[in-house]
């Protein structure tokens, strides 16, 4: 049976930058040093030759990696517009295939819908069917390249249609394929939902990534977040999947902007190096 401390840990590259490139490689080699099971990247625009590039890096320093990608208003999958829709496929096969020549087994983030692009409404149902035919669709073309999907709910802030995972349960059940599953983000949680045992129970039956995120975005352990609710809660459903440290800074000024982080939270090698100490001890505290 799966325990906790089988699940691997990651770092989110976002707390230095959102594009990728050779200047990443000495953060790569510490977090290894530090005894990260893998890395987590953001997939932007660029070619694919510089994915399989940085993924022959980690491959050579014997890290695994997982990606991480939003989606814009051009390319917004709930939207009424099918060329929209058409070009939000697009996107994601373009991150699937970026994702595939790094070496990523895990394509996560809100890419459900746009980012931070409101109706001014609640979320309606053909809003979500919309949402839901776009993600099959993608997750058929996942499938061949052995990626998972994850989709993620973030707060009400920077999304309307997927805020809980009660929402996020529902749209996963309407895409209906294995390859789109779900993730839980604790920094989201942390605003969105009642009892974090709750939320965790309630999307455990598609669960297949993590986010260790603090409440303010920085050093895990180190805020309010209901840490042993989470370890416990993620032990009892025998979760072994990845748990990815995702914190920010101010170091890519334009990524910071863009998400609206306006101070630092703390250094990202304090976030990095406690960080790592936090999940593992929880890990082996809530091992079964």
């Amino acid at each position: 049976m799966p325990t906790l401390q089988s699940s691997p840990v990651g770092f989110n590259l976002l707390a230095w930058s959102a594009p990728i490139s050779e200047k990443m490689y000495p953060m790569t080699e510490r977090l290894k040093k530090i005894g990260y099971d893998g890395i987590e990247c953001f997939i932007d625009y660029q070619d694919v030759a510089a994915y399989k590039q940085f993924g022959e890096h980690l491959r050579q320093l014997g890290l695994k990696s997982t990606s991480v990608m939003v989606m814009s208003p051009e390319e917004n999958p709930a939207s009424e517009s099918s060329k929209i829709r058409e070009q939000a496929l697009t996107r994601l096969k373009e991150a699937i295939d970026r994702a595939q020549a790094m070496g990523a087994t895990v394509v996560c983030g809100p890419f459900h819908s746009a980012f931070a692009t409101f109706s001014r409404q609640e979320p309606q149902p053909d809003e979500y069917a919309r949402s839901a035919e776009v993600l099959h669709a993608a997750g058929e073309y996942a499938q061949q390249a052995n990626i998972v999907l994850t989709p993620e709910a973030l707060n009400r802030f920077e999304c309307y249609l997927c805020n809980t995972m009660a929402q996020l349960e529902k749209l996963v059940r309407m895409a209906d394929h294995p390859n789109v599953r779900a993730m839980f983000d604790t920094h989201h949680a942390n605003m969105e939902e009642k009892r974090f045992p709750d939320a965790i129970r309630t999307i455990a039956p598609v669960l297949a990534h993590v986010h260790i995120s603090e409440n303010d975005r920085g050093t895990p352990g180190d805020g309010h977040i209901p840490w042993d609710d989470t370890f416990r809660t993620l032990a009892e459903i025998n979760y072994s999947g990845w748990m990815t440290i995702e914190a920010f800074s101010r170091n890519d000024v334009d990524f910071a902007n863009g998400i609206n982080v306006w101070r630092e939270y703390n250094d990202p090698w304090d976030i990095a190096e406690n960080g790592y100490k936090f999940i593992k001890t929880m890990q082996a505290k809530y091992a079964k």
